[in-house]
């Protein structure tokens, strides 16, 4: 084996057991992309290469939010780009699966963390629904529409339709601003009337309506001049 080769050998199998040893604690965001390189180019400087897509892309998040073609224009493998781009819709997964039992109550407490994870690394908005029965226990949650909240017409549907398969009695709105700013619109409020309306048409009712931006998020339920649609 070339001695590069095994200075490379050594130097991944001591980040390995740094990491086995006590997690990411003490790992800059070069040294977590580095590591996660390991696994997709076998026989090159990963930190040179890490150091590199940081310096480019500005973050460890923007690396892995990076479109396939430019990653793979950077001069990663089509594995290595694949890698990268698995690891949003992953942690998403982890977190919602971590956090979809049927047995756990939703409060205004926990809330957050059950809807957030859903809009992990979406870049248009989406509308999530999530179903609770009589002791606001969750039935369901997911991604109903991708695209403007204010297609209330095309998802409203598919809500009742839900919300009857499920036999649900409460329903909580979100949905994101890719834009980073969680203030409601005109047209928000105008949609979270609308289904509301539609909702107490089958008993079921609209217990809240969420906007999500980044890693925050606003409740219009708990907006004073907002009260009288959740009553």
């Amino acid at each position: 084996m070339p001695e590069q080769n095994k200075l490379h050998e050594g130097h991944r199998q001591r980040v390995k057991e740094k990491f086995l040893l006590n997690g990411l604690d003490n790992f800059n965001d070069h040294q977590v992309l580095e590591m996660l390189l390991f696994y997709a180019v076998p026989r090159r400087d990963t930190n040179e290469l890490a150091h590199k897509l940081i310096n480019k892309f500005g973050s460890f998040s923007a690396v892995l939010d990076a479109p396939t073609n430019v990653l793979i224009d950077c001069g990663l493998s089509q594995n290595a780009a694949v890698l990268l781009k698995l690891i949003p819709p992953i942690s998403s997964l982890y977190i919602n699966d971590k956090f979809s039992n049927e047995h756990k109550i939703i409060t205004d407490d926990n809330i957050g963390d059950r809807i957030i994870p859903n809009f992990i690394s979406a870049e248009d908005e989406q509308v999530l629904l999530l179903l609770l029965d009589a002791k606001g226990k969750e039935l369901y949650c997911g991604i109903i529409s991708k695209g403007s909240v204010n297609a209330s017409e095309i998802y409203t549907r598919k809500i009742i339709q839900l919300a009857v398969k499920y036999n649900a009695s409460g329903a909580i709105l979100a949905h994101n601003h890719p834009s980073g700013i969680p203030l409601p619109s005109k047209n928000d409020i105008k949609a979270t009337i609308t289904l509301k309306k539609a909702l107490l048409s089958i008993n079921v009712r609209l217990m809240d309506h969420l906007i999500v931006a980044d890693n925050e998020y606003l409740s219009l339920a708990s907006l004073q001049e907002y009260y009288y649609i959740f009553e």
